[in-house]
């Protein structure tokens, strides 16, 4: 069913407006809940996230939040990066493969809800697994209030610091990302959360 708190997103003036509607018309016909999320329309299986739709510069795209767990016997699911470890598109630029694709976006949606009904679970890298840059481990093994804030982050928001780090090719940039982040660790925050 079409939720109005949804249509805006609908309704907006984009280049994929046309993509949009086409995506909203499979998910709303599989049987999902329309909800709002992160500005976007979210599809839901008993409050659990199945698909969602979302818009780049370069394509438009169906996510899987459980993505990684699917067959893909198509082999048209994305990961979006490296770092991505669930999540899985399928991307679109233009309507025609929205149509084209229409019978295989279902049958895709379909066996995402029966992974969320049968309660499967991805298994995720532990922090641990992430690469720790000599620069941070050396403010930790220095500085033991930073190491405690660090520690008593969620490990979403201490692997989000690892990558953060670790992106930086040289160790100048790296330092200077660990000192400005310094103050969020504190406040208990990820590092892209203000």
């Amino acid at each position: 069913m079409m939720n109005p708190k949804v249509n805006f997103f609908f309704d907006k003036d984009s280049q994929w407006q046309s993509c949009y509607k086409k995506l909203r018309s499979i998910l709303l016909d599989t049987g999902l809940t329309e909800e709002l999320k992160w500005g976007c329309p979210c599809y839901t299986e008993n409050k659990t996230n199945v698909v969602l739709i979302h818009g780049f510069k370069e394509y438009c795209a169906l996510l899987f939040h459980k993505g990684a767990l699917l067959k893909d016997p198509e082999k048209i699911l994305i990961q979006q990066t490296k770092n991505v470890q669930s999540a899985r598109q399928i991307r679109f630029t233009n309507v025609q493969e929205i149509i084209d694709l229409k019978a295989t976006i279902k049958s895709y949606v379909y066996e995402a809800i029966e992974v969320e009904k049968a309660g499967l679970e991805v298994t995720y890298k532990k922090t641990s697994e992430f690469n720790m840059p000599d620069e941070f481990k050396k403010v930790l093994d220095e500085k033991s209030d930073v190491k405690g804030a660090f520690e008593a982050l969620t490990p979403g928001r201490q692997r989000g610091y690892l990558l953060h780090f670790s992106q930086a090719k040289q160790s100048k940039t790296r330092e200077s990302r660990i000192e400005k982040c310094i103050p969020l660790i504190f406040e208990g925050k990820g590092w892209n959360e203000r």
